[in-house]
């Protein structure tokens, strides 16, 4: 796999040394189980796979290359490069600015960029619609774009599902970056709807089957399909792609269940005339991070520290399967641990941010698992160990130590 230029403040030797072992001792990424690394006093369960993800190191290589490059011109990146606070916030105190807010609020006015700026496009892309607004100011689209290749690669299943007159089912956020530009590319192609989870694909699911009324469509799928879509005529041939950071089990639960419906609806024998199979468009570091996280959660953890931004969807996705066995304290960094006795956190449920106390449970040997997003650096992880491991009066450890441990307990 190719090697990315990832600035040294994202690096951890901890972390490094931990997934060099794993890899020796799993070349072939079959083994999902957790990194084990008992201290003493604590045991950490460490996800088999975690953080800076493939498109994530390139649109982070690509930005900070721009940056050290174009140094005097004005840059602009259209919205968050990734959704980690950490990283965004260093790329602005480089001189980095957006133009856009992760919600989609414009920043600053297309009027004030010029064709001698930069403009970088982020990992989740870029709609059809901004990106013809560059190209006639004159912008590199091409240079400047990190767009994630796994997400292209679902703009491109979208067009085929199109070309074979498929009607395309996303399943995402409306209002994230990737869903909206994924939204924008298919519907060049074909009808497109965006479903959010498998109760919005089952009131679809009614309406192909006629257990509702087709007028209803407009009103449950209001601003997600494209422009004159006929739920009578466009309904009839789907496939389904989805936002890469969403959870694959559930793309896989929301596609099988729209086979069923259309089997249901033409029979066994006519399914391949009006079902498309789209399994091809998992992300593949999607996946691993979730069943990495489905065997950390199998472990007899006393609670689980996930560390990411709170608008990252595949990290809250992570908290989500970790909260079927364990509390779950969702951080961004190591400050948000203010004590043994208190956490500062971000209650995925209810988006908002709380405290809690007396977090850890007090016992001779506490068990604590631990994993992160695609878009948390290495060095923030390490700094989630080390603090806690200091709190716990453990001690510190370095990269060898680690991989001793590695190799005698894994």
């Amino acid at each position: 796999m190719r090697k990315f230029e990832i600035p040294e403040h994202y690096k951890s030797s901890i972390i490094s040394a931990i997934k060099r072992k794993r890899e020796a001792l799993d070349p072939k990424r079959k083994d999902y189980s957790p990194t084990v690394l008992d201290f003493g006093k604590a045991v950490f369960f460490i996800a088999r796979h975690f953080g800076f993800c493939f498109g994530v190191q390139n649109a982070v290589e690509i930005a900070y290359d721009t940056l050290e490059r174009n140094k005097g011109k004005r840059i602009f990146l259209l919205s968050e490069m990734i959704h980690n606070p950490a990283v965004n916030e260093d790329l602005a105190s480089r001189g980095l600015r957006f133009v856009f807010t992760s919600e989609g609020e414009q920043l600053i006015p297309w009027e004030e960029i010029s064709s001698e700026d930069i403009v970088i496009i982020p990992a989740f892309g870029v709609s059809l619609e901004v990106e013809e607004i560059l190209k006639k100011k004159g912008l590199d689209t091409r240079t400047y774009n990190t767009t994630c290749p796994f997400v292209e690669r679902v703009w491109k299943k979208s067009a085929e599902l199109g070309n074979k007159d498929f009607t395309v089912i996303i399943h995402g956020k409306r209002k994230h970056e990737e869903t909206i530009a994924t939204f924008s590319h298919a519907r060049k192609h074909s009808p497109s709807v965006i479903v959010r989870d498998l109760n919005e694909a089952k009131l679809l699911g009614k309406i192909i089957l006629n257990e509702l009324p087709t007028s209803e469509f407009f009103e449950l799928f209001r601003d997600k399909y494209s422009e004159n879509f006929d739920p009578k005529k466009d309904l009839e041939k789907v496939g389904v792609v989805n936002q890469t950071t969403m959870l694959a089990s559930e793309t896989q639960e929301i596609s099988e269940y729209f086979k069923e419906v259309m089997t249901l609806k033409y029979g066994e024998k006519n399914i391949h005339k009006h079902f498309a199979d789209t399994r091809d468009t998992l992300c593949y570091a999607t996946n691993d991070n979730q069943k990495a996280t489905i065997e950390l959660s199998k472990t007899d953890a006393d609670l689980a520290l996930v560390i990411g931004g709170y608008n990252s969807s595949n990290t809250t996705h992570l908290a989500e399967l970790l909260a079927e066995s364990f509390p779950v304290y969702f951080i961004s960094d190591a400050e948000q641990i203010i004590s043994l006795d208190k956490i500062r956190h971000f209650d995925f449920r209810n988006k908002r941010e709380i405290y809690t106390e007396n977090f850890l449970p007090k016992k001779e040997k506490v068990k604590i698992a631990f994993t992160s997003g695609a878009s948390c650096p290495d060095s923030e992880f390490e700094k989630v160990l080390v603090k806690m491991l200091n709190l716990l009066n453990v001690g510190n450890i370095d990269a060898k130590a680690v991989t001793e441990k590695i190799k005698n307990d894994n």
